[in-house]
């Protein structure tokens, strides 16, 4: 089959970005586009055809375009998109698929889990403590916590079921291991200072997927009174490509009614949610569709936020919405939710029960989002499977 066949008229995943490696790319990792099943190097093309920022494209991760700026990611952006248009010329530029595998795109700086979803918030609340309620200081900040950017991984990447105390001399793995549907914001550029919020998207670059792996036990035990530790720190996997903000523009929606309105840093024009749709399978089965078009928090407001005490933006800083949940338990982001805290167990297709996480299961989760034509496009997959 020649390179030109694999190229569909349109890319599935939009125009994403990653980076690959392995014996088939000459040299060390490669930046690509995915087009249906080839990676187009997208550092030879621009070096060749004279694209924008060549010496950037060419580098083995996306860290040196992170830094760039916004101005060079909307003329990459433009630019692959108008050879998007025409698959064909991209043939001489399709790396050989033996051997080539997804790598980790870009060099996480630091990472923040926030808890962006009002139904997640309440069904947490209400689980963790009987008629339980969402503390006030939800609604009036983004709240989170700083994850452990060196656990970050690349999706594909084994999850080891992790040890830890899970009570008063209990010591041992996890038995409730769960996964958690977010949305990952990737940030770039460089910030001292707090950033105003009608200036934070200009430091988002772009959309992963993320699956935030919890030991619910362990996170049970260690969090009062503080917050998630090893219960949270030992994996945290994002899909390979990235979506840039741009992409996106099909997707931005109005943010939930507030009550009480936000402080003046938290509001602005570009307080705006973005209306996209996860999925979520276990062993391939689907069991929820979580809506991300209702997180009461907005991706321009959790950077003005997580910077508004002095935090610098740096590139490749990754920032971690919470878990997407909605109403129906159909819409549900976790285990901790679907199962109710472990309280009601599932069926899977082929006759098994769940209440939390199996060794040798394998969790997925995909994501769409509205294009501006009507139509949809892909985020791709973060998949991961649990090992003992």
């Amino acid at each position: 089959m020649s390179a030109a066949a694999l190229l569909p008229p349109e890319p599935p995943l939009g125009t994403a970005l990653g980076v690959v490696a392995g014996s088939g790319r000459p040299g060390p990792s490669r930046i690509v586009v995915p087009v249906g099943s080839a990676y187009v190097d997208v550092g030879t093309l621009a070096a060749a055809q004279g694209g924008p920022h060549p010496a950037l494209l060419g580098e083995p991760t996306l860290d040196g375009l992170l830094a760039a700026g916004r101005p060079a990611w909307r003329e990459v952006w433009e630019w692959l998109g108008d050879w998007l248009v025409d698959p064909e010329r991209l043939a001489p530029y399709v790396l050989p698929q033996a051997g080539v595998v997804p790598v980790l795109p870009f060099t996480v700086a630091d990472y923040t889990d926030f808890y962006a979803c009002e139904q997640h918030a309440a069904n947490a609340s209400a689980i963790a403590r009987a008629g339980g309620t969402v503390s006030e200081n939800w609604y009036h900040l983004p709240v989170g916590y700083h994850g452990r950017a060196g656990t970050v991984q690349v999706s594909g990447t084994p999850v080891v079921r992790p040890h830890g105390q899970r009570g008063r001399g209990d010591l041992g793995p996890t038995k409730a291991l769960d996964l958690e549907a977010e949305l990952g914001f990737v940030l770039g550029g460089r910030r001292t200072g707090p950033v105003p919020i009608e200036e934070a998207l200009d430091h988002v670059f772009g959309v992963v997927l993320l699956n935030d792996w919890s030991a619910r036990d362990v996170q049970a035990w260690e969090s009062r009174p503080l917050g998630p530790h090893l219960g949270k720190s030992f994996a945290t996997s994002i899909s390979a490509w990235v979506t840039p903000l741009d992409e996106l523009a099909g997707a931005w929606v109005d943010p939930p009614a507030r009550d009480p309105q936000p402080l003046p840093y938290l509001l602005g024009k570009a307080d705006r949610g973005l209306d996209l749709t996860l999925e979520v399978r276990i062993n391939g089965e689907r069991i929820s569709t979580p809506p991300a078009a209702d997180l009461y928090w907005t991706p321009a407001q959790l950077v003005a936020h997580l910077t508004s005490g002095g935090a610098p933006v740096r590139p490749g800083d990754l920032l971690g919405s919470g878990t997407v949940s909605g109403p129906r338990r159909d819409q549900r982001g976790c285990l901790l939710e679907f199962t109710w805290g472990g309280r009601d167990e599932f069926a899977l297709a082929d006759g098994t029960t769940r209440h939390y996480l199996n060794d040798g299961d394998e969790v997925s989760i995909v994501g769409t989002a509205p294009r501006l034509d009507g139509g949809r496009i892909s985020l791709g997959e973060v998949r991961g499977t649990v090992t003992p």
